[in-house]
Order: structure tokens, then C-alpha cells, then sequence
């Protein structure tokens, strides 16, 4: 496996002005320095034990094979007791499946606004897996025994869409959790990464809906993922623009190639095609010249072949 470069670093001190932090970080270039990102004690309350739980994590599952799983319809239809032993990864309202099947995720996560003010009740009673949040959310997503909130870097960044192969220090923002997910996965020493239910494909708001920018409030069934009370009536949820995800995905693709890994898609049909399909009934046999790095495909602008 091709090595991570490593940087000497230095943190960039909270209190500066927007101007003068700018300032600072080419001061830190001049001299060869690769600051690391500031960590606003605002959003991360009792920062230093949080980031030591999740530098506890780092590589706890190196040499295992992660599944990514989305809230896709195909889900319906996708046997996830196969999963129970793996590695695993889930968000959102993976949660309206719990009463259908014993599976439960490794690890919960949540990214979006709307998502953590809307089902924080059900969310906030979730117990026996690490739930990951951003700290920014910490107001709807409250600390228990289980929450892990991390430094999360939201919106219109520079560089978008960056890949963070520090968990620990900050986590990128790709229009999608799941691009969360798979920088968690790297995190976890998961190089070989699967993608479940992750149709990548969405019907637009229907003519009962409420439209504000871009942000949707249901009131009708939801047909763009398992469940149609996922976003049904009385729920909010974001334009998908799936173009924007494209990137974040093809950022993820390239990040695993160049440092050895892959991901895979094991989705039941849908419409991503950024990574190379495998069947996720034939995944337990693949022998290992099927498996390797080598046949995950060359990036070819957002197509992989």
C-alpha cells in the first residue's frame, strides 16, 4: 500500500481575526508548515476527550472490509442479516428498519440540519452503537454514552470537495452523508470499502410539497428512499443535487485509489456508476485476485472502467 504523506504541522491559534488567520496560514506555507485546521472550542465542547475517542478508533478495524450503507429504496430489498457480521456503517433513518430486522449498524451517523432537528427524539433514544455527529449539531444531537462529535467542515469550503484522511481533526462536507461515511471507513483501517443502497437517483419534489430554495417539506409518501415515512409528510429534506455528490464521490474514488484501497458498488441497481459493481450476493465468496485494489477501475472523469 502506497504510503500517506506526512506533514509537520501546526495548529492555528482559535482566537485570530478571519484576516489574520488567512495571514497565518501563508506565513506557515512560507516556511514549509501545514497548519492544521483550527478547532473553534464554540463547537466542540470538551474537544480534547472527543478527539481522543476518535483517535481511539483509527485503524481499530485495519484489514477488514467495510459496507456504507445508504437509505436507498433498494434497501427494501436487500438482505442485511448477511451483514451482521461485518463492518458497517449506517445514517439517518436506517432506523425505520430496526423493528423489521436484528441488524444494527457498527457505527450511526448524522450530517444534515434538517435531519438531526426533525428526528431527534428517535435519534437521541438510539443506544448500542458510537453515534458520530458534528459538534455544530450537538444543540438537537444530545451527548450520551455513545456520541462521538466531531469537527465537521459544512458548506461551500475551498477546495471542495476535500477528502480527510484525519478523522480525528476535521471531516469534510460532500453533499451527501455518505461521503462522511467513507472518510470514516478510511479512518476505521477499512481499505476495501462497500456501497449498499445507495441508489443515487431521486424523484423531485411533488406538486403537494413545499418548496423554499432548497429545502423541501413534505406532504406526500417519500419515494426516493426505503420507507415512505423516510421524508414523508411533515419532514424536511434538502435538493439532493446529485451533480455536486458526483464530485464528492469521484474525490472519495480517487483518494482510495492513489492510497491503495477501493470501494466498490454493491447497491441493488440505482444509478451510480462512479465505482466498479459487484454483486452483493456473490461479496463473502470473491476470492482475493477478484477483490484486489488493481481491478477497481481507472478514474476516467466521473466514469471508472
Amino acid at each position: 500500500m502506497k504510503k500517506l504523506k506526512h506533514y509537520s504541522t501546526r495548529a492555528v491559534p482559535p482566537r485570530l481575526s478571519s484576516l489574520a488567520r488567512r495571514a497565518y496560514h501563508r506565513l506557515l506555507a512560507h516556511q514549509g508548515v501545514h497548519a492544521r485546521p483550527p478547532l473553534e472550542t464554540a463547537e466542540h465542547p470538551d474537544w480534547t476527550r472527543h478527539r481522543k475517542r476518535i483517535r481511539q478508533l483509527r485503524e481499530q478495524y485495519a484489514g477488514r472490509r467495510c459496507f456504507v450503507i445508504g437509505n436507498g429504496p433498494s434497501l427494501s430489498h436487500t438482505p442485511l442479516d448477511l451483514l451482521t457480521n461485518e463492518v458497517t456503517i449506517a445514517s439517518n433513518g436506517i432506523f425505520l428498519l430496526f423493528g423489521e430486522t436484528s441488524f444494527r449498524p457498527t457505527f450511526y451517523t448524522v450530517e444534515d440540519r434538517l435531519v438531526a432537528e426533525d428526528r431527534a427524539p428517535t435519534i437521541n433514544e438510539l443506544r448500542g452503537m458510537p453515534k458520530i455527529f458534528p459538534a455544530d449539531l450537538r444543540a438537537h444531537l444530545k451527548e450520551d454514552e455513545d456520541t462521538i462529535y466531531v469537527n465537521f467542515k459544512r458548506g461551500h469550503y475551498d477546495g471542495f470537495p476535500k477528502f480527510s484522511d484525519r478523522f480525528d481533526e476535521i471531516v469534510y462536507w460532500g453533499g451527501t452523508v455518505t461521503f462522511v461515511n467513507l472518510q470514516l471507513a478510511w479512518h476505521l483501517g477499512c481499505h476495501e470499502v462497500y456501497l449498499v443502497g445507495v441508489d443515487h437517483s431521486y424523484q423531485p419534489p411533488s406538486s403537494s410539497d413545499d418548496v423554499a430554495g432548497n429545502v423541501i417539506t413534505s406532504r406526500s409518501a417519500d419515494g426516493n428512499h426505503f420507507d415512505p415515512h423516510y421524508f414523508g409528510p411533515g419532514y424536511r429534506w434538502h435538493d439532493p443535487k446529485v451533480d455536486r455528490m458526483e464530485l464528492a464521490y469521484v474525490a472519495a474514488h480517487r483518494f482510495f485509489i492513489e492510497h491503495g484501497g477501493v470501494i466498490y458498488n454493491a447497491t441493488l441497481g440505482g444509478k451510480l456508476e462512479i465505482f466498479p459493481r459487484v454483486n452483493l450476493g456473490d461479496v463473502v465468496g470473491l476470492d482475493e485476485s477478484v477483490r484486489a485494489p488493481g481491478n477497481a477501475g481507472k478514474i476516467v472523469g466521473r466514469e471508472t472502467v
